[in-house]
């Protein structure tokens, strides 16, 4: 599918729809707003002759209708909230590391306090309309959070939600499949592992009893087996509601869970757009201009093809590299043996409190590659600036490379 972008602002399209008397739910314009005025979010605060008033954006009107209110008008006390700690906070940061003392009789905001606070109610927005995005497009149970207290950060612009493998044409990640075990109560002795070689990667209590390295088989979509079979687990998706988070320490987008994660448990899957080695390598090198990237070799069994997950991607998209990981790296076969195109799935590799913020290792076999190739062994003319790791882990490598 191709996205294009809209170059209107919402306030020329929330303009145009009141002068036409169209409803847009996306921007806000519903036939109650339509007719009504709803707070959207508090711009400012001033005090005149001993009263204090706010400035109010009204929902699904521009920014050229916004009206100075009384307080005892407003009926929105979490707004209210969301206005005072704001201000507070940008007051904590203070100046050259100083915090300001925050005066509890305010006449006026300085223009920057109320720029600050209008940004941060416009990136609040904006983050709730991407976690509900997101909801909206998973294909599993789990709850997907959002969440920004660092800096001023909104949505990723280029970055578009995917459940599963996206091939480039003339790649197919559906084949090989045309039967499935006959199996009435799995695992049996012919179940899909065993017809390939393997043992079953799971335990009773449907946790992983395999050592990394070895293939995950489950059961596949001929298999006699129903959905709650103990082989389907990874094709599930994630079991645990998951928050993207803002790190504080310069690394950009993480993941934490909200859920405690016993060790050996599924967490999820790292998908993204599946391309060839050739065209991974020509996005390395666009990629390392830019500092980062998110090329993933499946070299299970060859190095013909990569997931590329920069623009299309589920929640794995965020996950930050750690030199000592609480996730561990699997290749899965379930409705595809083709051996050059695995799933990859990760696994807690101990007990993750909830709160805790998930990692894997990017140099693990198989795992992602932030330079498109191994440094080692290439000719200096190929060999990648080298990024510096912050993982902050006792036995940091202290490069991701």
């Amino acid at each position: 599918a191709w996205y294009v972008p809209c170059l209107a602002s919402l306030e020329t399209l929330q303009e145009l729809c009141r002068k036409e008397n169209l409803t847009c739910k996306s921007i806000g314009i519903t036939n109650r707003s339509l007719k009504s005025y709803e707070v959207e979010y508090l711009c400012d605060y001033k005090v005149e002759e001993g009263k204090g008033y706010y400035l109010v954006k009204w929902k699904g009107w521009p920014e050229s209708s916004n009206t100075w209110e009384p307080r005892k008008h407003l009926n929105c006390p979490l707004l209210i909230q969301n206005f005072l700690r704001d201000k507070n906070q940008y007051l904590s940061r203070g100046r050259e590391g100083k915090a300001m003392k925050v005066r509890k009789h305010v006449k006026t905001l300085k223009p920057a306090i109320a720029d600050y606070i209008v940004k941060k109610a416009k990136q609040r927005i904006a983050l709730q309309r991407w976690k509900e995005e997101l909801n909206r497009k998973k294909n599993h149970k789990a709850m997907i959070l959002v969440e920004n207290t660092v800096d001023l950060e909104g949505p990723p612009l280029d970055f578009y939600y995917i459940n599963e493998y996206k091939p480039a044409p003339g790649i197919n990640v559906l084949n090989g499949i045309t039967t499935g075990c006959e199996c009435a109560d799995c695992p049996a002795e012919k179940c899909c592992p065993k017809e390939a070689g393997f043992i079953l990667a799971y335990n009773k209590r449907k946790k992983l009893k395999i050592q990394p390295g070895l293939p995950i088989y489950e059961c596949n979509s001929y298999c006699r087996c129903g959905p709650d079979c103990p082989n389907r687990i990874v094709q599930k998706g994630t079991p645990y509601s998951l928050c993207i988070f803002r790190t504080n320490n310069g690394r950009g987008w993480g993941v934490k869970t909200l859920q405690k994660i016993k060790t050996n448990s599924f967490v999820m899957e790292y998908v993204g757009e599946v391309i060839t080695s050739e065209e991974a390598e020509r996005r390395g090198q666009l990629y390392d201009n830019q500092g980062n990237t998110y090329l993933f070799d499946l070299d299970y069994d060859s190095d013909e093809f990569t997931v590329d997950a920069a623009r299309y991607g589920n929640v794995s998209h965020f996950v930050n590299h750690s030199c000592d990981p609480n996730l561990q790296v699997f290749n899965v076969f379930i409705d595809n043996l083709d051996l050059r195109l695995p799933r990859i799935a990760l696994f807690s590799t101990r007990t993750i409190k909830a709160g805790e913020e998930l990692t894997f290792d990017y140099q693990m076999k198989g795992s992602i590659d932030l330079t498109s190739d191994s440094a080692e062994g290439l000719s200096p003319s190929k060999k990648r600036i080298r990024t510096v790791c912050k993982c902050g882990a006792v036995c940091c490598r202290g490069y991701l490379n």
